[in-house]
């Protein structure tokens, strides 16, 4: 894996996830007027990507194309270009990949995030896959692929081979674990993807629990970005519970910096991830 330690870090906020509750944090961020709020605060800390989940009337994960263009209604309204926004599919155990293929195809986001096998289960999807995966590239729509272990990173590995996804060197997310309660993260989780991953231009990692600004040094320190936020994590490194999301973002820009690495705008973004298009 190259480095690129003198590079500009993106910062990305995820701000609530599809399953956390007030319950969880009380400041956790879930209606358009608060994820606004939430943006806002977050880019002054140095963000320049928010990571967008929303809700129902039940305040439930959903991928209704209409609150979501509420939400970042909310969000420009705020902010206007200054963070790219990008929005989910994640299915929650809720969805199917036609669904989560025709909420972008209504949508038409910036950005958006692909758990690979939640759009390509299995091998009867290829063809709807490499379809759908054509069109947001012909859209100039940004794709990032969610990975969460070096299986994964193999197998997206072969689907570009075989041209069913249509980029040489595409955006990925590593996810350092799972939403499973209890689980926290740690750095050297991060090592097995790197190393069986190919993806140089630009990767992301996330991670669970109070060590997540420890993983988000080991992916700074490779050259990587990082997504940081109350989807992962509530907790700052010394066990405290942070206010909010800004609070995170503040703490894993200032560890950016001081590994040279200046927190990225959101224009410095959009150069980059224009690139692979």
């Amino acid at each position: 894996m190259k480095e690129k330690n003198s590079s500009p870090a993106i910062l990305c906020v995820a701000p609530n996830g599809a399953r956390r509750t007030r319950r969880d944090h009380p400041n956790l961020p879930v209606t358009p007027a608060e994820l606004g709020g939430a943006a806002a605060e977050s880019l002054e800390a140095g963000a320049a990507m928010i990571h967008l989940h929303v809700r129902d009337r039940n305040l439930a994960h959903t991928l209704d194309a209409g609150a979501y263009r509420a939400a970042i209604q909310a969000i420009r309204s705020r902010v206007g270009d200054e963070l790219v926004i990008q929005v989910t599919t994640e299915s929650c155990g809720l969805y199917g990949p036609e669904e989560q293929m025709r909420l972008v195809r209504e949508l038409k986001p910036e950005a958006v995030s692909l758990s690979i096998r939640e759009i390509l289960p299995d091998p009867t999807f290829e063809t709807q896959a490499a379809e759908f995966l054509d069109w947001l590239r012909a859209e100039g729509i940004f794709g990032q692929f969610i990975l969460f272990n070096a299986d994964q990173v193999r197998f997206l590995t072969g689907l570009i081979h075989r041209g069913i996804v249509p980029h040489s060197d595409p955006c990925v997310l590593f996810v350092l674990g799972r939403h499973t309660p209890g689980q926290q993260s740690a750095p050297s989780d991060l090592d097995p993807l790197l190393e069986a991953s190919p993806f140089r231009e630009a990767w992301f990692l996330c991670a669970f629990g109070k060590h997540e600004l420890a993983c988000v040094d080991r992916a700074l320190a490779r050259g990587g970005h990082a997504r940081i936020g109350f989807e992962n994590n509530f907790y700052r490194p010394d066990g405290a519970r942070a206010a909010g999301n800004a609070e995170l973002v503040e703490l894993a820009a200032s560890r950016s910096l001081q590994q040279g690495r200046p927190p990225a705008n959101a224009h410095q973004a959009r150069e980059l991830f224009s690139r692979l298009l």
